[in-house]
């Protein structure tokens, strides 16, 4: 029986998380639930696990969830980073899932490494923003750490083929997104409705943007770079619309050992609150036969700058990373609020990079530090392309549907 604490309960990755508790009571049991907002969803977790301790992210949420709740649960909730933190060091827990989206999953999965737990990570900017200061914290408390994101799955369960030393590179793989087909003008007049609307995943809203954008691609090349310790020259990305070679390991002799897998996030978890062994799930399989056609390309660079920019920041690294990070979470924000226009997500992440000072071996506090910079001067740069759009459009606010013959914005 593994005892686990969930960070992120009520989003994408922790309902597919509990998913996989319901499947094998007898093999897991959720000791903590960490969440966002979604009172309504929590309180049904809850009464469903039973948990010893639970963390939601406002007081007022806190009053109102401990009112749902019959008497005696009032205790048991905490709020905020603090709550967070209080969930991940529970020490009842053998086993933390990381499953909060963007920076805020940072501080409380590196107080779990700390506080000795195994970890399950699907939250990736963990190590995008300080991938240096979490591996040494896991090698030096003894503990794992193996990856949720099914790519770095594949590649986690295709390296048990061969010694480290015998490999040449890695190759991720990434559907293209809904656009991989558009061309550089028709990407301006895309609306978030379209951005949403993965063809082969069901994902929440930030990480169907990044996938769209191609970010979160850039993203896990450099959560890979850090997880698998190996050179950002030798991760090689290529577009695979299927989704079904999840990820791939070329090793010296030139044989490649790729995994293969329905596109079903249930999988990689399993595999990772299960390691070293394997669960009987429940799932479609995979039928290669119908499967068919397997198609593999280069990306476009061109059409997707926010790959090339997450290489470029990967190989300069110290505090951009991070930068890059929280300017990307800001960006996406103002994507889905109508603030800015599609292509303007990379165009404000690489602009607020630029800006930003680099800073070599950075502290945990000098990254976060880094963050909150990056997040403001992102703001700054937002609401300049804005100000630009107004005057051009006479409008308060952007229209998704621009006219014919219309320019991307500049600085």
């Amino acid at each position: 029986m593994k005892n686990i604490s969930l960070l992120g309960s009520t989003g994408s990755i922790g309902r597919n998380v509990l998913e996989v508790v319901r499947q094998f009571p007898g093999r897991f049991r959720i000791v903590g639930l960490a969440a966002g907002t979604n009172g309504r969803l929590l309180r049904e977790q809850i009464e469903a696990f039973n948990p010893e301790k639970i963390s939601i992210s406002e007081a007022k949420l806190a009053g109102e969830l401990a009112q749902s709740l019959p008497p005696g649960w009032s205790e048991k909730i905490v709020v905020g980073t603090e709550g967070n933190v209080a969930v991940a060091t529970l020490p009842s827990a053998d086993t933390v899932v990381s499953a909060i989206v963007g920076a805020a999953g940072l501080t409380p999965t590196m107080a779990a490494i700390e506080a000795g737990k195994n970890i399950a990570l699907a939250n990736k900017e963990t190590l995008v923003m300080a991938g240096h200061l979490v591996m040494a914290a896991v090698q030096r408390n003894k503990g794992t750490l193996l990856p949720i994101d099914s790519e770095h799955s594949a590649i986690a369960q295709a390296l048990e083929a061969g010694k480290k030393a015998d490999v040449s590179k890695l190759i991720l793989t990434a559907s293209g997104g809904p656009f991989r087909n558009l061309n550089e003008r028709d990407l301006w007049a895309v609306t978030p409705e379209q951005a949403l609307n993965h063809p082969n995943w069901e994902m929440g809203k930030k990480i169907s943007i990044d996938s769209a954008t191609l970010m979160n691609k850039g993203l896990e090349v450099i959560e890979a770079r850090w997880l698998f310790d190996i050179a950002i020259e030798d991760i090689e990305v290529l577009i695979h619309p299927q989704s079904i070679v999840h990820s791939m390991v070329e090793y010296v002799d030139g044989s490649v050992v790729a995994q293969l897998g329905v596109p079903d996030m249930r999988i990689p978890i399993a595999y990772a609150l299960s390691y070293p062994e394997r669960l009987r799930m429940n799932l479609p399989r995979l039928n290669l036969a119908q499967a068919s056609d397997l198609s593999f390309s280069r990306p476009d660079f061109e059409r997707f700058p926010a790959l090339k920019l997450a290489y470029q920041v990967c190989k300069r690294g110290g505090s951009l990373p991070a930068v890059l990070n929280a300017a990307n979470e800001v960006a996406v924000e103002a994507f889905l609020t109508g603030a800015i226009r599609f292509p303007e997500i990379a165009l404000v992440v690489a602009e607020t990079v630029s800006r930003l000072p680099r800073e070599e071996g950075a502290s945990l506090t000098a990254i976060l530090d880094a963050d909150l910079a990056a997040r403001m001067q992102a703001a700054s740069i937002i609401e300049a392309l804005r100000m630009q759009t107004q005057q051009r459009l006479g409008k308060d606010v952007l229209s998704p549907e621009l006219p014919p013959g219309h320019t991307p914005l500049t600085i």
